[in-house]
């Protein structure tokens, strides 16, 4: 398939979310069936561990890729002078940032409402938004700053407004708009890094303030705290982002995403942590044994592999260092990888990077 025949029949598979499970598995041996055509470095790690489009029948069988080798090559069917938006890590851990290679955002832009809209929108068309994070223009290599402007220009009403730029959090205004909210009697949303509502939080705690948002209300966080503010147990932030919004936790919604990725997974609320996160019926997740591979059986802890067929143009299977394990309705988030789990990852990524570069 040309680039223009995949990404016409990947924004066809989204917009049926009846599709059955052989749909699914039909996607997405061809989307691997491209990768391994376009993608040299993932060619070669594919050819070493004998996984050719010939012989892979099942989608839990197409080779995943260590998360941390976005890092060290260019993971990309197109030429990467030829993307149009570029995604880059945050770079928290090493300082090397890991790049995600856009031809098109037409994919990845419908990927992200279709779920945005189904997940958290809750049946409405537009909510007036509150924005903890800096905007697409000055981010314009962030695939969060994408993510919370496509939402707050497609599903905020005009009103709706960003509250943190190049100058930082502006306080003042958002206590205004929350004011406002609280005052006017429609629903708010405040939507942003997990990191960017501790200072808020602070703020509110130090002048001994809360408010009493509307019924319906929302809250949207992610990416945890990445040592941009001090660290919370889930239970305590979300009783204090509760008790701060008047908001119940269970419309304390957590967005789990990644750049390398195209799509995004939600929890239904945080009434309970941990909570139950799920992807859309073009993603499906598994939890590993990274060393070999192998699915562990539900209810044991192990890795998460997640396959996007959204993220057409890289790699769709992405091996993670993120420990959970698989729940009836999805999967549970446990933390990042660590001992055994973490050596298997390591390795993983020395055994892809040895194949890949041939």
């Amino acid at each position: 398939m040309t680039q223009a025949e995949i990404i016409e029949a990947l924004l066809a598979f989204i917009a049926r979310p009846d599709a059955s499970e052989a749909e699914f598995e039909a996607m997405a041996l061809k989307v691997f069936a491209y990768q391994f055509r376009n993608n040299a470095p993932y060619k070669r790690f594919c050819l070493q561990r004998g996984r050719t489009p010939l012989a892979v029948k099942r989608w839990c069988d197409i080779p995943a890729v260590p998360i941390t080798a976005f890092k060290d090559l260019t993971l990309s069917c197109c030429p990467p002078e030829a993307a149009s938006h570029v995604f880059m890590t945050s770079g928290t851990t090493q300082g090397v940032r890991g790049r995600s290679y856009h031809p098109t955002l037409a994919v990845w832009q419908r990927s992200m409402l279709d779920n945005f809209r189904a997940r958290f929108m809750r049946g409405r068309d537009r909510i007036r938004m509150g924005i903890l994070f800096p905007d697409d223009g000055e981010l314009p290599n962030s695939s969060l700053a994408h993510y919370l402007s496509l939402a707050r220009r497609a599903c905020g009403t005009p009103d709706s407004q960003g509250f943190i730029d190049a100058g930082g959090l502006d306080l003042d205004g958002l206590l205004a708009a929350l004011a406002r909210a609280e005052a006017g009697g429609e629903p708010y949303a405040l939507l942003g890094a997990s990191y960017s509502f501790v200072p808020v939080l602070d703020a509110l705690a130090a002048q001994g303030r809360r408010f009493a948002l509307p019924e319906g209300s929302l809250i949207l966080d992610t990416g945890g705290f990445k040592g941009q503010s001090r660290e919370l147990a889930p239970d305590a932030f979300y009783d204090a982002l509760s008790a701060a919004f008047g908001v119940p936790r269970d419309s304390c919604i957590n967005m789990y995403g990644m750049t390398e990725l195209s799509s995004q997974f939600y929890d239904d609320g945080n009434a309970v942590c941990p909570s139950v996160k799920s992807g859309p019926h073009w993603v499906r997740s598994r939890v590993v044994d990274p060393l070999t591979g192998a699915d562990l059986p539900d209810g044991e802890g192990g890795v998460l592999v997640h396959h996007d067929l959204a993220h057409f143009n890289c790699v769709s299977a992405i091996l993670t260092e993120d420990a959970g394990e698989i729940v009836p309705g999805g999967f549970l988030l446990l933390g990042r990888v660590d001992g055994e789990a973490s050596k298997g990852c390591s390795v993983a990524v020395a055994e892809f990077l040895a194949a890949a570069r041939g």
